[in-house]
């Protein structure tokens, strides 16, 4: 059996890098067709989706559904780095669950860079020195993410993908126990999404909200006393010990993040490259817009009506004040579909002749794994 585990490692080994030269064979081509002053599009997230769809639907075990998609994500970031290293933005420092998140959508065979602010990781994608940003949106606890979204309303960025995260809280330490903690750092979101637990193990101790579960764990390598919220990646790089674990209030506790890019990505449908019914395509993206509507009544209805006209899935609407009047809104809205879809291009229309303003943020593949 060894000899036989012997033949089919060599047999991997061999297929891995001809899977290799056909990424950079494809490269090649692509540079070679590129006009001057083009830009050349190496990475295509509804490529790679439709590939790992595949995979899952292929699959026959032993190994689950989810562990085949991520050893293939891992051969198709090595295999893109061949043809284009690239440069990932997220929100830093290093250790946090937006870099898993990062690392989770692209493989480990690209750069993370780490950046303090959601605004710079909009920025350095905006200005070319990465070629995406990750960045949080969404906690199925805690709601969404404010400052993403006011970001998204100006930005000309593109929403490229996005990417679900199950987040396992550790509370992390110099100290040896419960009793020698005096304060708790951690994201303000960590904070709540630990609210109860905290309530209940340790009462009455001061909790300090900072920029990122990893700076959290950095000023609890600093302190006596202090304690982390955060990563068991960043409480590695820091040295803490663990003082308890998956203490988040909630069990399927998920933060959805999204990927910032600059290129219109096609529809899932079209790279799989096979008949596909009505509803199955339209399950395969999602299209996320802004718009803004008047302060009178049946606004929103009217917004909306269009949706379930076109027999289209609304699976998220979310408020935020305009600033540009008191009592204005802006409304944050994800449909089922990619905008190329008749049914969804209609609907987004109808509801541009509506709306005040509208922006259509991105169409996208829905997250696979």
């Amino acid at each position: 059996m060894r000899d036989q585990i012997d033949a089919l490692d060599q047999q991997i080994q061999s297929l891995l890098n001809q899977r290799a030269q056909c990424a950079q064979e494809v490269a090649e081509v692509k540079l070679a067709d590129a006009q001057d002053g083009e830009d050349v599009l190496f990475y295509r997230p509804e490529r790679e989706a439709a590939v790992l769809r595949n995979i899952m639907q292929r699959n026959t075990g032993p190994l689950s559904n989810e562990e085949m998609a991520r050893l293939f994500r891992e051969i198709m970031s090595v295999c893109l780095a061949l043809e284009q290293p690239m440069k990932i933005a997220f929100l830093g420092p290093e250790g946090t669950f937006t870099q898993a998140a990062a690392l989770k959508h692209f493989g480990h065979s690209v750069n993370t860079i780490p950046f303090s602010t959601i605004d710079e990781v909009f920025r350095e994608v905006d200005a070319d020195a990465c070629n995406y940003g990750v960045v949080p949106v969404e906690n199925s606890t805690e709601g969404v993410i404010s400052h993403t979204l006011d970001m998204l309303i100006e930005s000309p960025l593109k929403i490229c993908g996005e990417v679900s995260l199950r987040i396992h809280q550790y509370l992390m330490g110099q100290e040896q126990s419960f009793s020698d903690i005096k304060k708790v750092y951690s994201h303000q979101q960590s904070l709540a999404q630990c609210r109860e637990w905290l309530d209940s193990r340790l009462p009455g101790i001061e909790r300090i909200p900072v920029n990122s579960n990893a700076e959290a764990a950095r000023l609890a390598s600093l302190e006596q006393g202090a304690a982390a919220i955060a990563s068991i990646a960043a409480g590695e790089i820091y040295k803490l010990n663990l003082l308890a674990e998956k203490i988040e209030d909630e069990p399927d506790n998920t933060t959805r993040f999204i990927i910032l890019g600059k290129q219109n990505v096609d529809a899932s449908s079209s790279a799989e490259n096979k008949e596909k019914s009505n509803e199955q395509s339209l399950a395969l993206d999602k299209t996320s817009i802004m718009v803004t509507s008047a302060n009178k009544s049946g606004a929103l209805h009217s917004l909306l009506k269009p949706i379930a006209e076109n027999g289209l899935s609304m699976t998220r609407i979310e408020s935020r004040p305009s600033r540009r009047g008191i009592w204005q809104y802006l409304f944050f809205i994800d449909i089922d579909g990619h905008i190329s879809h008749p049914s969804v291009a209609r609907a987004v229309a109808e509801i541009e002749q509506q709306a005040n303003v509208m922006k259509i943020l991105g169409s996208y593949p829905k997250a696979v794994l």
